[in-house]
């Protein structure tokens, strides 16, 4: 007569005399590293700061980028122009650094903050908000328009908040999820079409 195997005994997960005990049900606190799962970064927004958010901007000059851009206004998107279509978009194009930023939610996204031409007046509206994005590298900020001052208000955080923790992934990978359908790399691109009147 074969003996039991004690060690298939063993590994046989005890009974628990109530399902619903809290003690058992109950999640340790580091909950999310015991699930076995990776969050996948697929969607990058391109947009401000919502006005309500506390962000960062990252510090690193390796995550921003000065850039041609086409702003269409009434459908509210950010083209990215690639350097040689540019001259095919002469008077069409704005310059913006691209920032890279972070929100208290860990929500990250793509801050586009206008640059003026040389020749160009230096407007309030982005004097203050280039302001409040290099602020936002070293301290924790909340952007708001005020009509009557003609510029945004910067807020800065009146208690001292940790610092962002930044997803391991390059700027290069960034700028390609948040413009994967929003960059103008050819003369026939749509984009390129309807502002000569072609579509």
């Amino acid at each position: 007569m074969n003996k039991p195997d004690l060690k298939a005994v063993d590994s046989l997960p005890v009974p628990i005399s109530d399902p619903f005990d809290l003690a058992s049900l109950r999640l340790s606190q580091d909950f999310d590293d015991t699930v076995g799962v990776k969050k996948l970064l697929r969607t990058i927004p391109t947009r401000k700061p919502n006005t309500q958010d506390f962000v960062r901007t990252h510090p690193s000059e390796d995550y921003r980028l000065l850039a041609r851009c086409v702003d269409l206004k009434d459908d509210r998107e950010l083209f990215l122009v690639r350097p040689e279509v540019a001259h095919e978009l002469v008077g069409e194009t704005v310059v913006k650094t691209l920032f890279t930023a972070i929100n208290r939610q860990g929500v990250l996204f793509v801050w586009p903050v206008s640059v003026p031409a040389l020749d160009a007046k230096q407007l309030e509206w982005w004097r203050s908000m280039r302001e409040a994005a290099e602020l936002a590298m070293h301290s924790w900020v909340r952007v708001k328009a005020n009509m009557d001052l003609g510029a945004y208000e910067i807020f800065e955080a009146g208690s001292l908040m940790a610092d962002p923790v930044w997803p391991e992934i390059s700027f290069q990978e960034i700028l390609r999820i948040a413009f994967r359908d929003r960059i103008i790399d050819r003369i026939d691109h749509p984009v390129v079409k309807r502002l000569r009147g072609e579509v």
